[in-house]
Order: C-alpha cells, then structure tokens, then sequence
C-alpha cells in the first residue's frame, strides 16, 4: 500500500469505527424501542405515543449512515460484467469516474441540498409532535451521510490513484475477502 493511502485510511479509521459505534448504537434503540411499543400496545393495551415515531425517525437514520458505510466497503450492488470486459487501465479509468460522479451527486444533493433542507426546516420550527424534536435535527441525516459518502469517495479515489485497490478483486489488498 503506498503511504498516502495508508494515511488517509489511518485518519478515516477513527470515522469509520465512529460511525459503526454510531450504527451498532441506534440499531439497538431501535430494538428495544419496537419492543417497547408491541409490549405496551399487547400486555398495557395503549402503545406508548412516541414509540412508532422514534421507529421511523431511527430506521431513516440507520438506513442513511448505513448506506455510507456500505458504500465504503463497496457492498452496493453494481453491474460489474461490463467492468470486467474493460481492459485494466480502462476499468480503473471508469471505477475513477464512478466514483467522481457519487462524490459530485453526494456534495450536490445530500451535502448542498440536505443543508438547505435542515436550514429551512428549523426555521419553519416544523416539530415531531410525539417526540417534540425539531423535524430540522431528524433532517440534519442527509447532509451528515452525504458528508460521509464524499470522504469515502475521496478514500475510494485515493485508492485507485495510488493503485492500492485491486478492481478485480474489488477489496482493498491485504484484505480477506469473505465468503
């Protein structure tokens, strides 16, 4: 691995562990939270009020910072019959560019626009009515995830420039591939 994809993915480490931390976190509120609502709903008979609303609000959570991370260890599904036709130098041209276009809709649509998003939304003082939260900070995923989508994009570029992802393969080298 060259040194500067080997610093890059050092000070991506702590985000990445971060964000798993993060991920491992909400999805066990949300267990606990969908359990507490079937409890309350079937043994006390009234569900309580603001269970389904932090159900829905965490699962948008989860599946966006999720997405990210997925997209970091390149879990997405992809075509890649049509990569592999490609002859080295041209396969490693389009997963560059692939990966150009994901940073470019991610700073556009989910960092730009998300922001404008969570601006406008906190100042309507649009407010969850179970929860009293701001519907501003359940908003505020958007910008988050599409920051984390570009830094991984950028990881991802770094890669491919230093040749320390193998495109056949597709995992970093030095990696186990699972099965």
């Amino acid at each position: 691995m060259s040194p500067r994809s080997t610093r890059f993915s050092r000070c991506m480490a702590p985000v990445v562990k971060a964000l798993e931390i993060l991920l491992i976190v909400g999805m066990g509120i949300l267990v606990v939270d969908v359990l507490w609502g079937v409890f309350s709903r079937y043994a006390l008979g009234e569900q309580t009020r603001w269970t389904e609303e932090l159900a829905v609000y965490l699962l948008v959570w989860i599946s966006l910072l999720g997405a990210a991370l997925t997209f970091r260890e390149k879990g997405h599904l992809g075509v890649d019959y049509f990569m592999g036709k490609l002859e080295p130098s041209a396969r490693r041209l389009s997963a560059m560019l692939v990966e150009v276009i994901v940073f470019a809709f991610s700073a556009f649509a989910l960092v730009f626009g998300g922001w404008n998003l969570v601006v406008k939304t906190l100042a309507s003082g649009q407010v969850l009515p179970a929860l009293n939260l701001s519907m501003g900070y359940v908003y505020s995923v958007v910008p988050l995830s599409g920051v984390f989508f570009c830094l991984f994009a950028v990881e991802h570029l770094v890669d491919y420039l230093t040749g320390s992802f193998d495109l056949a393969d597709t995992k970093r080298k030095g990696e186990k591939r699972s099965v």
